[in-house]
């Protein structure tokens, strides 16, 4: 018996005595106290440990020659693909015209539905040809100009038409795709004037009825990361019976 009283008083979890056992308001009352500051500790730490928090810093870029990628998403709903270009100068005087990196335009009717797709370098391609620029006039000029004639003429012609059907149906076009420039100061166009002045003046019969409505769906600059803040994102400027240039400055 020595032995077995012995081992009994080595219990950690002895019976509780009998006045412990008996359940009261204020036993109650603490009970939910302590379980309502529990579970206010456990939400508050789990939600600081879902939070993310934005470091802000700021260093020189020491790095040259790199490329800053623009993602651009822009509606035009009241001018067609053929008559848009995208162009890019930048502070170190390097000038591109009809940019060709990764830029797609989708044709839309007027219910702003794809009706077709086109890469920009082809459009680059085929506008290269309407404008027959003639890049060798030293030789045979006199021949060379006459052809070049004629056939801007047939190009340019040509051109109008496809124009001023697609006007006629209210068709538009969404610009698309990833620009890469320079990492300095600059700027890029999307815009009518890759045309020739005088296809322009005859499609558009004047500036006036050139309407640059846009709506800008995505225009971010270097890789996506989760909360980034587009300024210019679900920008909206519609033109009704006028015409007008847009410009946007953002500092990256």
């Amino acid at each position: 018996m020595g032995v077995k009283q012995a081992i009994k008083s080595l219990d950690a979890f002895p019976r509780a005595e009998e006045h412990l056992l008996q359940k009261t308001q204020s036993g109650a009352l603490v009970s939910v106290i302590g379980l309502v500051i529990m579970a206010t500790l456990f939400y508050h730490e789990l939600a600081y440990y879902l939070t993310t928090y934005t470091v802000h810093q700021m260093s020189v870029d020491l790095q040259r020659g790199e490329i800053l990628p623009i993602h651009v998403n822009i509606t035009f709903p009241s001018l067609p693909c053929d008559v848009l270009s995208v162009d890019a100068i930048d502070m170190s005087g390097k000038h591109e015209v009809d940019l060709d990196t990764n830029i797609w335009k989708l044709r839309l009717n007027s219910h702003g539905h794809i009706t077709g797709t086109e890469y920009l370098s082809d459009l680059v391609e085929k506008e290269h040809e309407a404008h027959n620029h003639d890049h060798d006039k030293d030789h045979h000029k006199d021949s060379h100009e006459e052809q070049h004639t004629h056939g801007f003429d047939d190009a340019a012609e040509t051109m109008i038409k496809k124009v001023k059907q697609a006007l006629a149906n209210e068709e538009g076009c969404r610009v698309y795709g990833v620009l890469d420039v320079q990492r300095v100061a600059g700027n890029f166009h999307i815009s009518v004037h890759g045309l020739n002045i005088f296809v322009a003046q005859m499609i558009f019969d004047g500036a006036k009825h050139v309407n640059v409505s846009h709506i800008i769906h995505d225009l971010s600059f270097g890789p996506k990361y989760p909360g980034i803040h587009n300024p210019l994102d679900g920008t909206a400027r519609i033109l009704r019976e006028t015409s007008g240039t847009f410009k946007y400055y953002i500092k990256v």
